[in-house]
């Protein structure tokens, strides 16, 4: 596997970044020691900046960075910033769980290595087999639901478009990801539909997943709100909002396939 940026963004989680952590810095060094990690402290309230320094800097010469800010700006915000930091151009961001194993990366990168996708996503929907711990079944029906609001509000083609394990190709998609703006619940699906829009090969691939206890999300509250965000997409879409990214990504796709 080449050089490959890991991106994991964490709001109060010193209860187990530190794991989480050592986790993936053991298969990078294993797999891909010319890779880095760059974790995004998003306004933690707890020492989950000073853990993250902590574990990686005994981890050199692995490549590592940790980005802290005082201010709760939301995961969207925080994985953008990751993204746009990452030194190669293979990027891949996942939940500080971590719900999806790291082992499960490869699935990811490959196809974007090989050429035949510029993003690819983890998917819990395409095979339910790879699911060895479920959602409660309240948080589970919300997510078909939400699922279910986006592919009519959107149009995008995907039965999961939430998984918390997404692989880009820098050089195509960095306009994309500079363009978005949702910043909380709803950034996963606007990075989606700005892709699926520009006209990129995006690969839904199923991934092993299991529910950690620990989230910080409420079903009906942040659901609604979710919900709120695919509205907001769709208004700046037809206000013209992503029109420049999206052709610029365009072109430039165009002119690297010729």
């Amino acid at each position: 596997m080449s050089s490959l940026s890991i991106v994991i963004p964490a709001y109060n989680e010193a209860n187990r970044v530190g794991n989480s952590l050592e986790t993936v810095a053991a298969y990078l060094t294993e797999h891909s020691p010319e890779s880095e990690i760059i974790v995004v402290d998003d306004g933690s309230s707890d020492r989950t900046a000073d853990l993250a320094r902590e574990v990686l800097n005994a981890h050199a010469p692995l490549r590592t960075s940790v980005i802290s800010y005082k201010s709760n700006l939301g995961k969207g915000r925080a994985v953008r910033l990751g993204l746009l930091a990452a030194r190669s151009d293979l990027a891949l961001f996942s939940d500080p769980d971590p719900a999806t194993p790291i082992s499960e990366a490869r699935k990811l990168v490959d196809p974007i290595e090989r050429g035949e996708s510029d993003l690819t996503f983890g998917s819990r929907a395409l095979d339910r087999s790879l699911i060895g711990v479920h959602q409660p079944w309240r948080r589970e029906q919300g997510g078909r639901i939400f699922n279910l609001v986006v592919r009519l509000a959107t149009g995008l083609p995907f039965w999961d478009t939430q998984c918390g394990f997404k692989a880009f190709s820098m050089a195509v998609c960095r306009p994309l990801i500079e363009a978005a703006t949702v910043d909380r619940f709803g950034f996963d699906v606007e990075l989606l539909y700005l892709a699926y829009r520009a006209g990129l090969r995006l690969k839904e691939i199923p991934v092993r997943w299991d529910h950690n206890e620990g989230s910080k999300l409420s079903v009906v509250t942040d659901s609604l709100k979710a919900i709120s965000e695919v509205g907001l997409i769709r208004q700046q879409a037809r206000r013209g909002v992503y029109d420049n990214a999206i052709k610029a990504v365009r072109e430039t796709d165009s002119e690297s396939r010729h």
